[in-house]
Protein backbone atom coordinates (compact mmCIF):
# COMPACT_ATOMS: atom_id res chain seq x y z
CA UNK A 1 0.00 0.00 0.00
CA UNK A 2 1.76 3.32 -1.28
CA UNK A 3 0.29 6.44 0.45
CA UNK A 4 1.99 9.18 0.66
CA UNK A 5 2.36 10.74 4.74
CA UNK A 6 -0.32 13.78 5.78
CA UNK A 7 -0.69 14.84 9.04
CA UNK A 8 -3.95 16.76 7.98
CA UNK A 9 -5.19 13.48 6.04
CA UNK A 10 -4.34 11.26 9.30
CA UNK A 11 -6.28 13.52 11.82
CA UNK A 12 -9.14 13.97 9.88
CA UNK A 13 -8.93 9.84 9.23
CA UNK A 14 -9.05 9.74 13.23
CA UNK A 15 -11.56 12.17 13.58
CA UNK A 16 -13.85 10.09 11.52
CA UNK A 17 -13.09 6.60 12.53
CA UNK A 18 -13.45 7.73 16.58
CA UNK A 19 -16.58 9.65 15.51
CA UNK A 20 -17.81 6.27 13.29
CA UNK A 21 -16.74 4.31 16.88
CA UNK A 22 -18.42 6.72 19.69
CA UNK A 23 -22.10 6.69 17.72
CA UNK A 24 -21.33 2.94 17.20
CA UNK A 25 -20.53 2.35 21.27
CA UNK A 26 -23.95 4.67 21.98
CA UNK A 27 -26.15 2.65 19.78
CA UNK A 28 -24.95 -0.44 21.08
CA UNK A 29 -25.26 0.83 24.85
CA UNK A 30 -29.51 0.98 23.78
CA UNK A 31 -29.33 -2.41 22.08
CA UNK A 32 -28.98 -5.80 23.51
CA UNK A 33 -28.53 -9.44 22.16
CA UNK A 34 -27.12 -10.18 18.57
CA UNK A 35 -27.29 -6.08 17.58
CA UNK A 36 -25.21 -5.17 19.86
CA UNK A 37 -22.36 -7.51 19.82
CA UNK A 38 -22.49 -6.57 15.96
CA UNK A 39 -22.17 -3.35 16.82
CA UNK A 40 -19.40 -3.95 19.00
CA UNK A 41 -17.63 -5.92 16.22
CA UNK A 42 -18.00 -3.26 13.74
CA UNK A 43 -16.34 -1.09 16.62
CA UNK A 44 -13.43 -3.38 17.04
CA UNK A 45 -12.83 -3.83 13.28
CA UNK A 46 -12.96 0.22 12.75
CA UNK A 47 -10.39 0.81 15.28
CA UNK A 48 -8.01 -2.00 14.19
CA UNK A 49 -7.92 -0.74 10.48
CA UNK A 50 -6.74 2.70 12.19
CA UNK A 51 -4.64 0.85 14.51
CA UNK A 52 -2.96 -1.13 10.99
CA UNK A 53 -3.50 2.70 8.94
CA UNK A 54 -0.82 3.81 11.90
CA UNK A 55 1.60 0.92 11.87
CA UNK A 56 1.56 2.33 7.80
CA UNK A 57 2.20 5.75 8.35
CA UNK A 58 4.96 5.13 11.05
CA UNK A 59 6.72 2.92 8.79
CA UNK A 60 6.78 5.49 6.31
CA UNK A 61 8.28 8.36 8.33
CA UNK A 62 10.91 6.17 9.69
CA UNK A 63 11.40 5.24 5.96
CA UNK A 64 11.83 8.82 5.23
CA UNK A 65 13.84 9.86 8.16
CA UNK A 66 16.04 6.87 7.35
CA UNK A 67 16.34 8.06 3.72
CA UNK A 68 17.06 12.12 5.28
CA UNK A 69 19.87 10.83 7.36
CA UNK A 70 21.66 8.68 4.75
CA UNK A 71 21.42 11.72 2.82
CA UNK A 72 22.56 14.04 5.39
CA UNK A 73 25.41 11.65 6.23
CA UNK A 74 26.22 11.07 2.39
CA UNK A 75 26.58 15.11 2.27
CA UNK A 76 28.60 15.31 5.25
CA UNK A 77 31.09 12.72 4.08
CA UNK A 78 31.19 13.99 0.65
CA UNK A 79 31.71 18.08 1.70
CA UNK A 80 32.98 18.25 4.61
CA UNK A 81 33.67 21.99 4.70
CA UNK A 82 30.70 22.76 3.32
CA UNK A 83 29.00 20.78 6.03
CA UNK A 84 30.99 22.52 8.76
CA UNK A 85 30.76 25.78 7.57
CA UNK A 86 26.69 25.40 7.71
CA UNK A 87 26.95 24.17 11.12
CA UNK A 88 28.77 26.99 11.97
CA UNK A 89 26.41 29.53 10.30
CA UNK A 90 23.58 27.55 12.07
CA UNK A 91 25.26 27.69 15.45
CA UNK A 92 26.70 31.81 15.22
CA UNK A 93 22.60 32.66 13.36
CA UNK A 94 20.91 30.15 16.92
CA UNK A 95 23.36 32.16 19.29
CA UNK A 96 22.53 35.70 18.10
CA UNK A 97 18.93 34.84 18.25
CA UNK A 98 19.24 33.46 21.96
CA UNK A 99 21.54 36.53 23.06
CA UNK A 100 18.81 38.70 22.18
CA UNK A 101 16.46 37.43 24.85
Amino acid sequence: MSRSFSSEKLADDFTVVLGEAEQLLRDAAQENGEKARDMRRQVEEKLANAKIRMQELEEQLANRTRACARATDDFVHDHPWQAVGIGTAFGLLFGLLLGRR
